[in-house]
């Protein structure tokens, strides 16, 4: 009696526990609903720097149009914070690209051109920025964020080791074996013919008709009056400018301009 006795109570324990189960089980779940989940730690400072790199990044696009469409002028150095951005574009190869596409149009007009057969048919050529490069000297200078410095870039020159623009000399052999009679016009002064003379002839560009420097006649004066003379005394010699490129607006602007020119980019400084 007594064994039944027990296994009668275990029963009637097992029923209760399982009769009370569900309802603990639904308590436990409600719980969970209510309880909010912990929300992750935000890092601030992080989210803060990423948005400030975001907004110089975006910044820095929109300067560096309107300084090629020359709608930002005069200026002296790059903004400290597109420093970034101007340093990416130089370095990791879509300046070279943009050149690349530059000249490819560039040769698609010279070569529908009428040639005459007088040998009169010119084209000018910038030559720093534009035959060679500076772009090793202004990496140095934070890609045109520190001021321009006319001592240290004579000296950088005197040095004679700017690299070609490799687009622009493939440009430079095309229009000479077209036939065109390829002036190079520098706002270098005179002083420095024979260095630059080297440097460009070491680095393949042979066979143009004139390299003309900057006299004592033009000194101080701005590159858009200095070259707007020079392309006039060049038409004044009977020859005809088809085509005229340069990295700076000011190449490209004042009087005898040619038949079009062609402006390549340079985001690291500007000559009026």
């Amino acid at each position: 009696m007594l064994k039944i006795k027990i296994v009668q109570l275990i029963v009637a324990g097992l029923t209760y526990l399982l009769a009370l189960f569900p309802k603990v089980l639904l308590s436990h779940k409600e719980k969970e609903k209510v309880q909010p989940q912990p929300q992750p730690q935000r890092d601030e400072e992080s989210e803060w720097e990423e948005s400030e790199w975001e907004a110089n990044e975006r910044y820095a696009l929109s300067w560096r149009l309107a300084v090629e469409s020359n709608n930002v002028r005069p200026w002296r150095t790059v903004p400290p914070k597109c420093h970034t951005h101007v340093q990416n574009y130089m370095s990791s190869g879509q300046y070279y690209r943009d050149l690349n596409l530059i000249v490819e149009h560039i040769l698609l007009y010279a070569s529908d051109l009428p040639l005459s057969s007088d040998a009169m048919d010119a084209w000018v050529l910038d030559v720093d920025d534009t035959c060679i490069s500076n772009v090793s000297y202004y990496k140095a200078k934070r890609f045109g964020c520190d001021p321009f410095d006319s001592a240290i870039f004579k000296a950088w020159i005197m040095k004679g080791m700017c690299p070609a623009n490799v687009a622009v000399k493939v440009l430079f052999n095309a229009l000479i074996a077209r036939g065109f009679k390829v002036f190079l016009l520098t706002g270098r002064d005179e002083s420095l013919a024979k260095i630059t003379t080297d440097n460009l002839h070491n680095e393949g560009f042979v066979g143009y008709e004139r390299l003309i420097l900057r006299s004592p006649e033009y000194k101080g004066q701005s590159a858009v009056r200095y070259k707007s003379a020079i392309r006039k005394a060049i038409e004044g010699e009977g020859y005809r400018i088809w085509g005229n490129v340069g990295d700076q607006w000011s190449d490209l602007q004042g009087e005898c301009l040619g038949k079009r020119t062609f402006k390549l980019p340079n985001p690291m400084y500007f000559i009026s």
